[in-house]
């Protein structure tokens, strides 16, 4: 149970803004996503789930079946509108991964800001690739996450490779803005929760 003091001043330092959680797979971002919006009362968006919609072009399709994040300028166009939904007006977001890519980080920040949702941090889940391989062949175990396309061993590696190659930057880049915050993502569920409102908190005050 968390002090409600705490949560409380972490929902008042946010307000309307926004939270972006980035971890390689399986590091927990959609559990913690979840919770956090759960805690202050936010909502949760995944730019994945967005684009994994049976409306989606073809081209984006196998991008995402491939394992491979799919070029900015489509995910632009058709993720970052999302942010600005009447629906979303006032709410605090919890973002899972928006802008995976260097280089999307400045039409992240300005949807964000045109929508009234400016970025307060950006969470760090850390594990590494054997860990996340380790996870994935346990997943079923906590039957949280439903059978995906993308989730077979073969698009894993694309994806640690993608991580590396194309996301790793963009935790950087959050570093140098001073809105990162690391967070161990090998403890247990509990244990990175509490990791992480300790360290909004210290951000709030």
């Amino acid at each position: 149970m968390h002090d409600q003091t705490k949560i409380d001043a972490i929902k008042a330092w946010v307000g309307s803004g926004s939270i972006n959680i980035f971890g390689r797979p399986f590091a927990g971002k959609d559990n913690q996503g979840k919770r956090l919006a759960n805690l202050l009362d936010g909502v949760l968006i995944g730019g994945g789930e967005i684009l994994r919609g049976d409306t989606m072009p073809a081209h984006i399709k196998e991008h995402m079946i491939n394992g491979h994040l799919i070029p900015s300028d489509d995910y632009a166009e058709i993720v970052l509108p999302y942010l600005s939904q009447p629906h979303l007006d006032g709410k605090t977001l919890i973002l899972s991964a928006v802008g995976r890519w260097h280089g999307e980080e400045p039409g992240v920040a300005d949807a964000l800001e045109k929508s009234n949702h400016q970025l307060k941090a950006a969470i760090y889940l850390h594990i590494t690739n054997d860990d996340s391989y380790n996870r994935w062949l346990v997943r079923s175990t906590f039957n949280d996450r439903p059978e995906r396309h993308d989730d077979s061993e073969e698009v894993l590696r694309t994806r640690f490779g993608e991580f590396e190659k194309k996301t790793m930057p963009v935790i950087d880049y959050y570093r140098d803005k001073g809105l990162l915050i690391e967070i161990d993502g090998t403890r247990t569920r509990d244990e990175v929760n509490d990791d992480i409102i300790e360290a909004l908190y210290k951000l709030s005050v």
